[in-house]
């Protein structure tokens, strides 16, 4: 039997999912995000080390996790460096159920991710025998049950990919796009300027429209007040933290607690977005 995909259930459901953005490539880490309550957490390749045969164990990790009292398991959604077919196949092969593709930048570029998805006639998906998705081979009905269960996600990124959003959003197949407020910050001319106001009003009309066409919409905020106007705009899947900056910042905090007096370093901003 396939594992059920909750995520995607709770999108198309129009219930809000809130997430973890993990960058730190260790199972033990996924495995202890895995136990804290998150409906998801984002395991990114894209801007890690992360491979192919260690998110194989990263997604062991997060499947072995206790999850918090009264919360569902917290579902596993990888990001492949980049919208390719051999790299997604290779995924989905080790039982990623959910991806998030980044810089897709039209209809044209998500039909092909949703092609790479699904087996043929409606894809170009090769197929394996004994893949850990099919439970090595024992789930006989992977092959003709697979498009239910996965969950496609499509990263917009640029000043060019938000004019696009409606058709993107129209492709059979994408279950929701994803706004990346930092790569659009810099497409729209404010790099490094994630919260600029004309960034804002950009991701506040692009929340509006991709719900307007029927799809979930997502982000990374890690500014709680500005994830909150996100939420209340109509954003279903958002990563709320990232690991790296609770460790960082935890680590920085216990430091100054001990540390002699002396010249304030500056802190460096938060990001807000991959």
């Amino acid at each position: 039997m396939l594992t059920v995909n909750l995520f995607k259930q709770a999108l198309r459901a129009g219930r809000t999912q809130i997430g973890l953005w993990s960058t730190i490539p260790s199972p033990f880490v996924n495995e202890m995000i895995g136990g804290a309550g998150y409906d998801w957490v984002l395991l990114d390749t894209e801007h890690t080390p992360t491979d192919v045969p260690l998110m194989l164990h990263q997604l062991q990790a997060v499947a072995a996790a206790q999850p918090a009292p009264g919360a569902p398991p917290t579902h596993a959604v990888v990001r492949p460096a980049w919208n390719d077919p051999v790299l997604i196949k290779r995924y989905l092969d080790i039982g990623a159920q959910t991806l998030l593709l980044p810089f897709v930048q039209n209809a044209q570029e998500a039909q092909a991710a949703v092609r790479a998805m699904r087996y043929a006639p409606e894809g170009i998906r090769g197929m394996g025998g004994s893949t850990r998705a099919a439970n090595f081979g024992r789930s006989t009905d992977y092959v003709a049950r697979a498009a239910d269960e996965l969950c496609l996600l499509v990263q917009v990124e640029t000043g060019e990919a938000l004019e696009q959003i409606e058709a993107i959003a129209a492709v059979d197949g994408v279950d929701g796009i994803f706004i990346g407020p930092a790569d659009l910050s810099a497409s729209l001319g404010y790099p490094g300027q994630a919260r600029h106001p004309a960034v804002n009003r950009a991701i506040d009309q692009a929340i509006r429209r991709i719900r307007a066409c029927g799809k979930a919409p997502g982000i990374l905020m890690v500014d709680q007040a500005r994830a909150r106007e996100c939420l209340d705009l109509g954003a279903q899947f958002v990563a709320v933290a990232l690991d790296t900056l609770l460790l960082r910042d935890g680590l920085d905090a216990a430091a100054a607690r001990f540390r002699a007096p002396g010249p304030a370093a500056a802190k460096p901003p938060a990001a807000a977005g991959y």
